[in-house]
């Protein structure tokens, strides 16, 4: 291609940076799946007062323990967010730790979906990422995923 035809490519088609709608139902919330581990989140945000409920309970009596919260606040807290949306939850499958993982990557999709300018902050942040490790699978042979039993020489 020679330098004229592609400038004449460039100046023909017509430059329009389009920018995202927010992905919301008939209530005005946005919605989005997050994963973690064995855990399955569902997650509806919408602008509101703050409120977390967790399969119809407070964060705080859900999680019992503060450190899970912060975890799944940590999106709120960097887009400046916490106060400004209200989140209804249910989380199933797993532990804890793995439902707290799994609300955050669904807080962090459904934030997207609310207000697409976030999803360049969450990204860099890596919090739309999904966490693949799982708990590696127990071997025939073995006492656990790689544990052997011990050897003896006599």
């Amino acid at each position: 291609m020679s330098k004229e035809s592609t400038e004449n490519n460039l100046s023909s088609e017509p430059v329009s940076i389009e920018t995202k709608k927010p992905n919301l139902d008939k209530q005005g919330r946005a919605y989005a799946t997050g994963r973690r581990k064995t855990s399955v989140s569902r997650v509806w945000i919408k602008y509101g007062n703050g409120k977390i409920i967790i399969n119809g309970k407070p964060v705080n009596e859900y999680f019992l323990r503060k450190i899970y919260s912060t975890i799944l606040q940590d999106p709120l807290n960097k887009t400046e967010n916490l106060e400004k949306v209200e989140i209804f939850s249910t989380v199933s499958g797993g532990g804890l730790s793995g439902q707290a993982g799994a609300l955050r990557h669904g807080i962090s999709r459904a934030l997207v979906n609310l207000d697409p300018s976030l999803r360049k902050k969450l990204k860099q942040l890596g919090f739309l990422t999904r966490d693949a490790r799982k708990v590696e699978r127990k071997k025939f042979g073995k006492h656990k995923a790689r544990r052997s039993p011990q050897f003896s020489k006599r």
